[in-house]
């Protein structure tokens, strides 16, 4: 079926806490699965979103109102980011690795030949996992509790005892480590019947097999690796806990986020800096970042103005980018020298941007709010610092970046602005933007369900995306701003693609496996059904 555009159609001292005197003005959804990421260190290869790069965001208070005291008459909640799940399969370059909790295996398929395979793992093997050199594939596997460690070639599988009952896992960028824990936000966290810990963390070294378990701080919300392959940081609510990866034996020296730990704010986002030496955590209704030493152990913090809703690191790692929402402004600080005065820059104050993602080079970067309904967006020059207001059909759900910078997918909610024209073919209904981000041209597409999962090639050529119960995978090609429609068997519930390669993959719902692979440039879908069973092949042009 033909699709129009914009018309309707198918859809490290002692660890303590440092207040500085006075400082002169002027960093996973994380979801049950494991996200793919398109960030150094990632095995998967989807649309670049905000906090893609060493970053950990919850965004866990949406609706909750802010009250920064302060003089803003900002009231809206936390911005959010990614609500797009990018989960399993887990794909390298030559393989896509499937759970199959049911059957307590996973099973790996060998691409382009479609070669299957299935190797026995642990029990309820909930999550798949692939290291960064794809050497690896790791499943989380909770009805055992332990995680099994598949070789990618040789098919074999070490599997190593953890803590019980966790149901979320990282592996570190350099494919050495993984991490479990337990998230009590999970669609998996109801209680097993007995005791449960909410301060635990387990630590695989991948390569020995051993298993070091530590207690961190109090709900422990995700796992940061520096990008040397040094640290680990990990997340809790008011406290981060970094870990020695180098050190003969690991321990956790936690560094409070607050002088007061029982009224201290909630964790929201962190990042990490390029040299592994600060880490550049937001806390939700504050009018601060804090600012972690991660090797003498000391915090302070840094004001950025009223109501910090958002953080980025620029591509290069030369910039820290802060958006103050409540006053207004950006704060871009020096990450390799973040006590420097900041440079501030003005927002438009007739819209309240409170996200921003950078683009490609880090050239520019693009401004957005997810917290209200506005249907616009910005660009901000970052060598200029000029930043234009740009039009959309729709409110803004979430803005992703294609790998080489040239395109934004914006997807866009259902919700309407309160000025939006009832007669709008928009109007109710969900939709995406495609924009080119050399001359701003935009290609709105109206669609006929929410979109439950994007990914892209590598070479920013390609971009895909899924429906809610609709039997298709999207196609948008990037460079010609059109997409396409490509008919699936049954529902697919996850998509992805092999790196560096036009080939996606999309799983779709089925008692014995399904799992397609499009190949972009030809226009190929194959699909095996059954895999689980070493089914057959269709081949379909």
């Amino acid at each position: 079926m033909t699709r129009q555009s914009p018309r309707p159609s198918r859809p490290p001292t002692t660890p303590g806490f440092a207040w500085p005197l006075a400082l002169t003005p002027g960093l996973l959804s994380l979801a049950l699965l494991p996200v793919a990421l398109l960030a150094p260190g990632c095995s998967e290869n989807s649309l670049a979103y905000k906090g893609s790069a060493d970053a950990y965001d919850t965004g866990g208070h949406a609706n909750t109102p802010v009250d920064t005291g302060g003089t803003s008459t900002d009231t809206g909640g936390s911005e959010t980011e990614d609500p797009y799940f990018k989960l399993p399969p887990a794909g390298t370059d030559a393989y896509v690795f499937v759970a199959n909790p049911d059957r307590n295996t996973v099973t790996r398929i060998q691409v382009p030949q479609l070669t299957v395979d299935t190797a026995t793992v642990g029990t309820n093997p909930t999550q798949v996992q692939t290291t960064a050199d794809y050497k690896r594939a790791v499943t989380l596997n909770e009805g055992s509790d332990d995680i099994s460690i598949i070789d990618a070639v040789s098919f074999t599988v070490d599997t190593v005892a953890i803590r019980d009952n966790f149901n979320a896992m990282s592996l570190s960028g350099d494919g050495k480590w993984a991490a479990a824990w337990y998230d009590p936000n999970a669609p998996s966290a109801a209680s097993s019947g007995g005791i449960q810990t909410f301060n635990e963390v387990s630590f695989v070294n991948l390569d020995a097999k051993v298993h070091t378990p530590m207690v961190v701080g109090f709900n422990p919300r995700g796992i940061r690796w520096s990008a040397d392959g040094t640290l680990a940081v990990v997340v809790s609510d008011a406290s981060l806990a970094v870990i020695d990866l180098t050190a003969t034996t690991l321990s956790p020296q936690l560094v409070s986020l607050s002088d007061d730990p029982v009224n201290a704010p909630a964790a929201e986002e962190v990042e990490l800096s390029p040299d592994s030496n600060w880490a550049f955590v937001r806390q939700f209704g504050t009018n601060s970042i804090v600012l972690v030493d991660l090797h003498n152990l000391t915090a302070e913090l840094l004001p950025v103005g009223e109501n910090p809703t958002d953080e980025d690191l620029s591509p290069d790692g030369s910039e820290m980018a802060v958006m103050a929402r409540g006053s207004h402004e950006l704060w871009i600080f020096d990450p390799v020298d973040p006590l420097a005065s900041p440079r501030v820059v003005s927002t438009p104050a007739d819209n309240t941007y409170g996200s921003v993602v950078y683009a490609g080079d880090g050239s520019q970067a693009l401004l957005y709010t997810n917290a209200s309904a506005v249907s616009e967006f910005a660009t901000w020059n970052t060598s200029t610092d000029v930043i234009t207001e740009r039009a959309l059909e729709k409110p803004v759900e979430t803005i992703a970046i294609s790998p080489t910078g040239g395109s934004a997918l914006i997807f866009h909610t259902q919700t309407d602005a309160a000025d939006a024209d009832p007669s709008s073919p928009f109007y109710g209904n969900w939709a995406l933007t495609l924009v080119d981000l050399t001359d701003f041209r935009q290609n709105p597409i109206l669609l006929p369900a929410e979109p439950t999962g994007y990914s892209t090639t590598t070479d920013g050529k390609y971009g895909f995306y899924l429906l809610d119960g609709y039997n298709f995978l999207e196609v948008l090609d990037f460079g010609t701003m059109l997409p396409e429609e490509i008919t699936l068997k049954s529902p697919p519930v996850f998509v992805g693609n092999l790196p560096d390669t036009d080939i996606a993959f999309a799983s779709q719902e089925n008692n014995l496996g399904r799992i397609s692979f499009y190949t972009a440039d030809s226009g190929t879908l194959d699909t095996i059904t059954g895999f689980e069973l070493n089914s057959q092949i269709d081949h379909e042009e």
